[in-house]
């Protein structure tokens, strides 16, 4: 698929109905947060009455989507992920011109890094040409973010953040006309055939699909997958992001400290901002990280803060932490097929990047599931 001609979601409307229990489908998804939820989708679009089923343990956006800062800009590490991120903003801005209510904000956004010449040339490789990278002029978040000796500050167009949730729970009740939700229902064994695809539900059930996705966040571990999962290399790492009790002001935007791999963003729908830093604690699992925001958490947030905005270190004492699957042997997230019949499909590990980059890994698991060889005058993948 071509990324510039890439299409927005149609409105949803009348169609064929969703398999029943137990039922033989096209396609299975595992997962119902953003990946899963925009890959039923794209499937859906491609070739309508598919016959989808999209399962999760959980409700649907009730893991990483759920706690996602939701903030998308136009750059990426490498060839591959710039494409994608570009792909993704196309689809983002489609989405906002044919649904103008979606949970999508546009925000302004200042790029702070060091002003070496590799540096410079490091940023103006990594963000697309439609960002406009260009020197900043004024003070950064009406002054509350200072720009320290050796560093400078670049403007850039492109950026967005979403409720990333309700978008998601939005996506699906879209897609409920057209594809059957099992939520609440875990998937406890996945076997890949020649001939299809068995998955047996925590309810008793077994489906069968002529091809499975396995889009489970950070849930990477399961037994009915870690099997399949472990040539991949994939880890799972914690993610933190604080709340800044300081409410932003109507033309705040993000503030993006490249050097550090950290980023301020204004909430305007919750009135507080939100200082996500990286966070080196690796090889967590989901459903053990009950605790919250550690002590070690709040310091290191604190500390990387202060440098540039001592005012809203002072007023970081709470956040939000999780995780996230990691591809640290590849250049991006994990697209691939688990089998030699490539009926069972992984789409993840996105690295705290699964809004911003879900349109395009929905495409390439798309593409992989189905084997058609591409028309002529389409490019169908990301790749």
């Amino acid at each position: 698929m071509n990324p510039r001609a890439a299409t927005a979601p149609e409105p949803v409307r009348e169609a064929a109905a969703a398999p029943g229990a137990g039922t033989h489908v096209d396609v299975a998804v595992v997962g119902a947060g953003v990946i899963g939820c925009m890959t039923a989708q794209e499937v859906l679009r491609r070739t309508p009455g598919t016959t989808v089923m999209v399962l999760d343990r959980d409700t649907v956006a009730s893991g990483a989507t759920r706690r996602s800062a939701g903030l998308h800009f136009p750059r990426g590490a490498t060839e591959r992920v710039r494409r994608m991120s570009a792909y993704s903003q196309d689809w983002y801005e489609r989405l906002r011109a044919a649904q103008p209510d979606v949970p999508v904000r546009p925000l302004g956004m200042t790029v702070v890094a060091g002003t070496d010449a590799d540096t410079e040339a490091e940023l103006r490789t990594a963000y697309l040409p439609e960002a406009r990278l260009r020197p900043a002029t004024g003070p950064v978040a009406a002054g509350r973010v200072t720009v320290p000796d050796g560093r400078a500050a670049w403007t850039a167009d492109g950026c967005q953040y979403a409720d990333v949730g309700a978008l998601t729970a939005r996506l699906a009740r879209g897609l409920r006309s057209r594809a059957a939700f099992r939520e609440g229902v875990r998937v406890t064994a996945v076997r890949a055939a020649a001939d299809a695809v068995e998955l047996r539900l925590g309810t008793g059930e077994r489906v069968t699909a002529a091809r499975a996705v396995l889009a489970p966040g950070p849930w990477l571990g399961d037994p009915a997958w870690a099997e399949a999962l472990a040539p991949l290399g994939l880890r799972v790492k914690k993610v933190v992001a604080l709340h800044v009790d300081v409410a932003p002001s109507a033309a705040d935007g993000a503030v993006v400290f490249h050097d550090e791999d950290a980023f301020l963003l204004p909430l305007h729908d919750r009135g507080h901002w939100l200082f996500s830093y990286t966070c080196q604690e690796w090889d967590v699992t989901p459903d053990e990280l009950g605790g919250g925001v550690s002590p070690r958490n709040l310091r290191e947030a604190r500390e990387l803060l202060a440098r540039y905005a001592p005012a809203f270190a002072a007023r970081c004492a709470s956040g939000r932490v999780f995780c996230d699957a990691y591809n640290p042997t590849g250049p991006g997230p994990a697209v691939t097929a688990l089998d030699t019949a490539g009926r069972l499909v992984f789409a993840g590990a996105a690295g705290g990047s699964g809004y911003r980059l879900a349109p395009a890994l929905a495409a390439e698991a798309a593409d992989l599931l189905d084997p058609r060889p591409a028309a002529a005058d389409e490019t169908r993948s990301t790749k």
